[in-house]
């Protein structure tokens, strides 16, 4: 496990004791989602903007169409804030303002840079691919030239970021812990839910399918 030195925007000040510097924490964040937000600033207003990610080695990667506007200034090096978090409870206290919530968040800053090989281009194409749905990628027909052309591959490096992860019940006042108030956990986990097949097909459903019905009531 690698730990990383806080830099002056990572390192945590409000509950510090809550922070992570270690990036197999970090790993994990960024592998239990499908989803980050892109925060910049592009000259003229900020912006803060829903993308798909993926984890390859250290660096996070995203993908768009060359026709987009933000991948095009991605490109050139804009400075970015990426943030990921995942909500685990509620925490219910017997004083208002004891409440608090269960949840894993990392925020990472960095520049993103463009994969313009092509061989490398659809090799990180395909992990992402295998990250939605392992086995997939045999399946499911390849990108042409003209597809691969059209889309920007960006990855940043995971080398300054700041996870942040709460755990545990509520830390009443001592002089709260005697209220006839309940105190405890709310939790909350996203979970898979069965597969909804495209009607007319005639095919048997591979194992990817299969293993996602399978663990439909599991966490994602």
């Amino acid at each position: 496990m690698r730990k990383t030195a806080p830099t002056p925007r990572t390192r945590i000040r409000r509950s510090p004791e809550y922070a992570h510097y270690d990036t197999r924490q970090l790993y994990d964040i960024i592998d239990a989602a499908h989803l980050c937000h892109i925060a910049f600033h592009d000259g003229n207003s900020v912006h803060s903007l829903p993308m798909a990610c993926w984890r390859v080695g250290d660096h996070l990667h995203i993908h768009g169409s060359t026709g987009s506007r933000l991948m095009q200034s991605l490109c050139i090096g804009m400075e970015v804030s990426i943030s990921i978090c995942h909500f685990d409870g509620l925490v219910l206290a017997r004083s208002a303002f004891n409440h608090s919530m269960n949840y894993r968040s990392a925020v990472i800053y960095g520049c993103f840079t463009p994969i313009n090989d092509e061989t490398a281009k659809l090799e990180v194409l395909d992990h992402f691919m295998e990250r939605l749905a392992p086995g997939r990628v045999r399946d499911i027909r390849n990108g042409n030239r003209k597809e691969l052309g059209a889309t920007i591959v960006l990855r940043l490096p995971l080398t300054e970021a700041a996870v942040k992860i709460r755990t545990g019940g509520p830390i009443d006042d001592e002089k709260d812990l005697d209220l006839p108030v309940w105190a405890g956990v709310l939790p909350v986990a996203l979970v898979k839910l069965p597969a909804i097949a495209e009607p007319g097909q005639q095919i048997a459903t591979p194992d990817y399918v299969s293993s996602w019905t399978a663990d439909a009531h599991k966490p994602v």
